[in-house]
């Protein structure tokens, strides 16, 4: 198939993410979706094994979540949500309330998982403000985390391994250490946390996969040290539960895997299914009432436009259908079996640092990566769509992929780094 004219015509217009125009390889048209299969302008069709940096999962064009956004276009798109509300948005917040559980009651919309990290931060300095307490205003984050691209969570992103360093000198400052995974870190950044506790508004971190700062695994325990250190020094722990949030690491949330509950959640990526751009900053009742006042300068002073759009919640309510009435934590299951076995061949290649699979995520992590378009382009090659970054190959597929599909991805990612070291 010839390529079509809005290639050509619509190219030299564009600005790409996290990419050197000059150099880059020009991407992939995608002309339709469907399951797990891209297909290309040009008549190609590639798996993708990252399910759109771990949006769709449950696929792409699942009928369910696409009548809903139908039926929602037809009666109201969008409203501000400055005074008016709707039932899409309401229904959502009192369902998301409900899966997280009591604890975590107050449902703030937003339009990504960048702001939905602001705004949780945001809530966390206020939260003292409103107290009195003004001194309050840096965050505990970790070494390997990231939580987005805006200038206030470029700031609690890893300063050295991340993507972010050009900006240093104009970031807020904060505190960045290592996470605590032994009783002698814990006992550590217990002291560390006397001295600095009373300048921080809380604890900010990832739970169990740091993952676009490389795909790096912790064990549930950490976030049960964190949950103590929190409340000995009186602090709000945040959960960034953007990548992790609805069954990408087998559970429905993270945090459940540890027992604890942070004070504030951030939920974005899977939220829609991959369909519409929407994320949330939930609180607990004792951050919001940190807000109840009949002073107006108590309010949370923010309000994206398009903040609970109609249109996404609806795909989210949707969404959340398929988890109640599909199998997606068994899917979620089945595939990390699935990964634990087909990945582990590339073990045996001396450019291999380490494997490791937590649930719907496969990371193999390498020495080093020479030419990442050129990997890249053998993956095409092999049929599938797998964006490297850092020094780590990963795959995140839809739970809904099918286990001929699943190997398929993994047999590419075995046989391209086996054939040749990137």
């Amino acid at each position: 198939m010839q390529t079509p004219d809005w290639v050509a015509q619509g190219q030299p217009h564009i600005w790409l993410p996290y990419a050197q125009m000059k150099t880059a390889t020009p991407p992939l048209p995608v002309a339709r979706s469907r399951g797990s299969r891209l297909e290309l302008a040009d008549g190609r069709e590639l798996i993708d094994g990252v399910a759109s940096w771990w949006t769709a999962c449950h696929g792409y064009n699942h009928p369910h979540i696409a009548q809903a956004v139908r039926a929602q276009l037809d009666a109201m798109p969008h409203v501000m949500f400055g005074g008016l509300t709707h039932e899409p948005a309401l229904t959502l917040a009192r369902r998301l309330a409900g899966l997280l559980g009591p604890g975590l009651d107050r449902v703030f919309y937003t339009d990504s998982g960048s702001v939905a990290v602001e705004v949780a931060m945001k809530m966390a300095v206020q939260f003292w403000l409103n107290q009195g307490e003004r001194g309050r205003s840096r965050f505990l984050a970790f070494r390997g985390g990231y939580h987005g691209d805006t200038f206030g969570t470029m700031a609690v992103c890893d300063p050295d391994e991340g993507m972010h360093s050009l900006f240093r000198g104009m970031l807020a400052e904060h505190d960045i250490v290592d996470l605590p995974r032994s009783d002698e870190a814990m006992a550590q950044l217990d002291a560390f946390l006397e001295t600095r506790g009373p300048q921080l508004a809380g604890i900010l971190v990832e739970p169990l996969v740091q993952g676009a700062g490389g795909m790096l695994l912790h064990d549930p325990d950490v976030l049960r040290r964190l949950r103590r250190l929190a409340d000995r020094h009186g602090l709000l722990l945040i959960f960034d539960e953007i990548f992790t949030g609805f069954g990408r690491t087998g559970t429905m949330f993270a945090f459940e895997q540890a027992g604890v509950k942070p004070d504030i959640i951030t939920l974005s990526k899977a939220l829609t299914g991959g369909t519409l751009p929407l994320a949330a900053t939930v609180a607990s009742n004792r951050v919001f009432d940190g807000f109840w006042s009949d002073d107006p300068a108590h309010a949370l002073m923010h309000g994206p436009t398009f903040m609970g759009n109609a249109l996404a919640c609806a795909a989210a309510n949707a969404s959340l259908d398929l988890f109640e009435t599909e199998p997606r934590l068994d899917q979620a299951r089945a595939i990390s079996a699935a990964l634990a076995a087909g990945l582990a061949p590339c073990r045996e290649l001396d450019w291999v640092r380490d494997v490791r699979v937590l649930g719907a995520i496969g990371v193999v992590e390498l020495d080093g990566i020479h030419d990442r378009e050129a990997l890249k382009r053998r993956l095409v090659e092999a049929g599938v769509w797998v964006r490297p970054f850092g020094n780590v190959v990963y795959l995140t597929p839809a739970l809904t992929i099918g286990a001929e599909e699943l190997d398929i991805l993994m047999r590419a990612v075995v046989g391209v780094l086996r054939a040749q070291r990137p």
